[in-house]
């Protein structure tokens, strides 16, 4: 044990934290609510603008590479996914949302950087609409915690 457990409203301090968000472009209309909500969100924590770096991408299964690129470049704390993949009528959902998640996976932990993955997946419009400021929200949130958690037990 590491002493004394915190609970997670004392690691949601992020004044000296950075954050990177890759954002996908496709199904824009839901991913910029999302990242002007994970943006939002930030602030509200104390990361200050100049500490976060939006990067757009054209679609979910891009998200992976660009979020390699920005832990490579070692100057992130926390990185954010975004993206919005709603069904359609053939089997290039399962695609997307697999690979897509499954690269942000493996880039957090081949870098062991908190990566908050907010990709949404959905059956359809009104499920993306009603997501789209949570989810941001919460990768937001996700993001600051696990940065200051994975600098806890440094």
């Amino acid at each position: 044990m590491f002493g004394a457990e915190k609970g997670n409203g004392d690691r949601l301090d992020g004044r000296d934290l950075h954050i990177g968000i890759v954002q996908a472009r496709f199904n824009e209309s839901i991913t910029n609510t999302l990242a002007a909500a994970a943006m939002r969100e930030l602030q509200a924590l104390g990361v200050h603008p100049d500490h976060i770096t939006l990067v757009k991408v054209p679609g979910a299964l891009e998200v992976p590479v660009a979020l390699q690129a920005l832990a490579e470049s070692d100057r992130f704390d926390a990185l954010i996914a975004l993206g919005c993949i709603i069904r359609g009528e053939t089997y290039h959902f399962e695609l997307v949302a697999n690979e897509s998640g499954a690269g942000v996976t493996r880039v957090s932990l081949d870098y062991q950087l908190p990566i908050a993955n907010a990709i949404i997946t959905t059956e359809d419009m009104p499920q993306a609409l009603a997501r789209q400021t949570d989810k941001g929200v919460d990768a937001a949130r996700v993001a600051v915690e696990m940065a200051n958690l994975l600098d806890d037990l440094s």
